[in-house]
């Protein structure tokens, strides 16, 4: 019964061994394989630097310039995509380059903003790229009344009339 017992210490010890062997590479190493490169990624730098960026209208006359361009380059070591921008509301409308910024290229995104809305302006685009982070560009100014317009001419106080009678 010993000899039973030794033999079947001896064979489970050897399984046992044979699970915790080391499995190597079949691939021989020459010394001569460059590490692999961390991966690469686009960047969107906003030229102006604010918030991501401001887009600032200032004060702007009723029904003026809507037009205003933001500018920004892709700092990365990928090219940029941008997959979509959109305006907080109908009155923000952007437009982006809908061709892929090479590294160290710049680009614009030209926003539309409705002038013929009066009052302070405070809205946001949002722009997805292949980034991993959204971009907020913060959309402000204030847009100014409408210039009143003159429907009648004054009547002269002194003009003749048939009441008090004159020429």
């Amino acid at each position: 019964m010993r000899k039973f017992l030794f033999v079947l210490t001896i064979l489970f010890s050897g399984l046992v061994a044979q699970a915790q062997v080391e499995v190597k590479p079949t691939v021989p190493v020459t010394g001569t394989e460059t590490p692999a490169a961390p991966p690469t990624k686009a960047v969107m730098t906003f030229t102006d630097g604010n918030y991501d960026t401001d887009c600032d209208y200032g004060t702007v006359d009723y029904n003026g310039e809507p037009l205003r361009v933001v500018k920004f380059k892709n700092t990365g070591t990928e090219p940029l995509v941008i997959r979509n921008a959109r305006g907080s509301c109908g009155c923000t409308v952007p437009n982006w380059p809908k061709e892929p910024i090479l590294p160290g290229e710049e680009g614009q995104i030209e926003i539309r903003y409705a002038t013929n809305r009066v009052g302070k302006i405070d809205k946001r685009v949002t722009v997805t790229t292949n980034e991993e982070k959204e971009h907020i560009i913060r959309v402000i100014g204030n847009v100014l009344e409408a210039p009143k317009k003159e429907t009648e001419e004054a009547v002269p106080t002194s003009a003749p009339n048939i009441i008090k009678g004159g020429n």
